[in-house]
């Protein structure tokens, strides 16, 4: 496969698959759900902790984008998460972590709430209205989840580190922690100005991440980001910015920077 064609499809989230085989865990098991707000149906992948048919636990809930991307090589396009093996790996790891296949071309769509005058998208509403009424219904009631906004997440990368921001400043009462990865904010500023006018829960979380290798403006992006966050009086414990010195926009970053992300969302 060709620079060109491999790039393409990582901007767009197409799938350029060859036959390689599963490397998800035993920890992974999948179903179909529909998704009337988009008008499909939505392949989701759950990650369940290795204790959790030995106890009664329940647990904080990680809701993430791309999950082609997140368990698997025979599914990722340019090299997997390594999402389950991270947390096998990790002692006493307590979380459920649920993987929802983007769209392939609609991905674009889903993942942004403002269009792109070149682009388009900007169903990222939707997307979420689908994840918020339909989605995590389902999931709380078949497991054993923490319910509440501080212990559920929406965590992605990219253009699903723009949608996870935007999800927890705009639907706060659901949404109480973001991972986000290399986030898209130059798709459209207004996404500063939404910060700008809104009110934002002080309890709110953010993790943030970009390397410095990324777009010329990535690092300017986020530090703006964060610098807003702070005059809307976030707490500063409630923000991690972390700047990878050398990193790249691409799967090898963001899996070395999971695990870490993993624990501070989830140490409410």
């Amino acid at each position: 496969m060709t620079f060109t064609k491999i790039l393409i499809a990582f901007i767009f989230g197409l799938s350029t698959l060859t036959h390689a085989q599963s490397t998800a865990s035993a920890q992974v098991s999948t179903f179909t759900i529909e998704a009337p707000q988009l008008q499909v149906k939505k392949k989701i992948w759950v990650y369940l902790p290795k204790d959790y048919l030995k106890s009664t636990t329940e647990y904080p809930v990680i809701y993430m984008h791309d999950a082609q991307n997140l368990y698997d090589a025979a599914t990722s396009y340019v090299g997997e998460w390594n999402v389950d093996e991270s947390l096998d790996s990790i002692a006493n790891s307590k979380v459920i972590i649920v993987g929802i296949e983007h769209g392939n071309d609609k991905r674009m769509d889903e993942l942004t709430p403002y269009p792109n005058e070149t682009y388009g998208g900007g169903k990222g509403d939707q997307y979420l209205d689908f994840i918020i009424n339909t989605l995590k219904p389902q999931i709380d009631a078949s497991y054993r989840t923490l319910k509440n906004v501080k212990h559920t997440s929406i965590f992605g990368s990219s253009l699903g580190g723009l949608l996870s921001f935007y999800a927890v400043v705009k639907y706060p009462e659901t949404f109480g922690n973001a991972g986000i990865f290399s986030p898209s904010f130059w798709f459209s500023n207004r996404i500063f100005n939404l910060v700008s006018e809104t009110t934002i829960s002080p309890n709110s979380r953010f993790y943030f991440l970009a390397g410095s290798e990324e777009s010329e403006t990535m690092v300017p992006d986020q530090t703006k980001m964060v610098d807003l966050l702070l005059t809307k009086g976030v707490p500063q414990n409630n923000i991690k910015n972390t700047i990878t010195e050398g990193g790249q926009h691409n799967e090898a970053l963001w899996r070395q920077n999971f695990p870490k992300a993993y624990q501070w969302l989830i140490k409410n």
